[in-house]
């Protein structure tokens, strides 16, 4: 494939030359050989000596600025941003190129200067595009990818703003979460007003941002309101149970704040609209403490039932070693089933695929936001006992 890359700017470049040779009357000078000569280098499988002779053969004009710009992007994919920094600087310190290819130029020049780190050099040339009009849309996104990195967030949302207002793609979900970024900031610095405006504005532009919700919740539970805080909690687990492991502690700590002493009822309630692990897990403790080891077997049996759940699978097996002495078979299966859980991730993002064990609301590889949510069991259409029976 990257043979394949290579060609297509090489071919570009000879097509160039053929055409300029055919229109033109035959002169005496030093295309042909060059020509010639950069072939061989790439027959000899020598590509960076072969692109360095079509670069110098194929002078830029009107008619080569895709070869130009293909080229420079190839360097880029490579890893080889310098090269692909001088091939797009030579495009725009070209003064006939036109406007159009000018914004092109531009944004690719800036993009190669992100990649090499340049933030600053990237950042004034996509303000340019933006104040040119060109390129307008993808220089604002590139600025918001700057801006996140540096985690400057009012900067975030400006510009998020501003790419909303020329553009029809939505930001909703990325201009409630720079708000959040903004509340958790002035919550570090003491400022609570602040922080609660802007979950308030989180909100009223994503009525659906659990990490508003949270957040109000925990200033909530801060201040002293913990009933408050409980229906707040409660109103992201109306969301459904792969925000449950993000709002249980938090819930938890606002009933015994309460003075809840039996939660059982309280988690079996919930349970049974949001079945997920930790949900699971905090229940059986419950049932365990207040109807023995062996009703916490039997709820876990029912659940194990319907879903493929290895949590749950490890949690029955070390209740049964409780109330029966513990076999070497039975100490491997719980060994081998804690490591299998142990491995599995908690959360994944529904974007790119990419897994981790605790949450981020930004998802580390692909940037996205909100992506990454909980990753539930496997449902089991019917329990194991009515195949059998159907079978029989």
């Amino acid at each position: 494939m990257e043979w394949l890359f290579l060609l297509l700017p090489v071919a570009a470049a000879s097509g160039w030359w053929i055409g300029q040779r055919t229109a033109q009357p035959r002169r005496n000078d030093e295309g042909e050989p060059n020509f010639f000569r950069g072939l061989n280098y790439l027959l000899n499988e020598q590509p960076d000596k072969a692109i360095d002779v079509f670069l110098k053969l194929a002078e830029v004009d009107s008619e080569t600025v895709e070869t130009h710009l293909a080229l420079g992007a190839l360097f880029r994919r490579r890893g080889e941003v310098d090269r692909a920094i001088r091939v797009h600087q030579n495009l725009v310190a070209r003064p006939t190129l036109g406007a159009s290819q000018r914004g092109f130029a531009l944004y690719e020049l800036g993009r190669d200067y992100m990649l090499a780190g340049l933030f600053d050099r990237a950042e004034s040339l996509f303000k340019e595009l933006v104040e040119r009009q060109l390129q307008q849309a993808r220089a604002l996104r590139a600025l918001i990818e700057i801006y996140q990195a540096e985690k400057e967030w009012h900067k975030c949302l400006e510009t998020a703003q501003a790419l909303q207002r020329i553009s029809e793609e939505p930001m909703s979900t990325e201009i409630a979460q720079f708000h959040c970024e903004l509340a958790e900031q002035c919550l570090r610095e003491g400022r609570t007003e602040c922080a609660r405006s802007h979950l308030l504005d989180a909100q009223s532009v994503d009525p659906g941002c659990i990490r508003a919700s949270l957040l109000q919740a925990h200033m909530e539970m801060t201040a002293g309101d913990p009933e408050t805080a409980a229906l707040l909690y409660q109103r992201v687990a109306q969301h459904g149970a792969r925000y449950l492991p993000a709002m249980l502690p938090g819930l938890l700590a606002c009933w015994q704040r309460l003075g809840r002493e039996s939660l059982t009822a309280e988690l079996e309630a919930l349970f049974q609209q949001h079945p997920s692990p930790p949900l699971m897990l905090r229940l059986c403790d419950a049932i365990e403490a207040e109807r023995g080891v062996a009703a916490a077997r039997e709820f876990l049996v029912r659940y194990l039932s319907r879903r493929a759940d290895l949590s749950g699978a490890e949690r029955l097996l070390a209740l049964r070693q409780v109330q029966e002495p513990a076999s070497a078979e039975d100490r491997v299966l719980l060994e081998v089933v804690a490591r299998q859980r142990a491995a599995q991730p908690a959360y994944q993002c529904e974007h790119c695929g990419f897994e981790a064990r605790e949450l981020h609301w930004q998802c580390p590889s692909c940037k996205s936001w909100g992506t990454i949510k909980a990753v539930e069991p496997e449902h089991i259409a019917e329990p194991p006992m009515l195949r059998q029976r159907q079978s029989a």
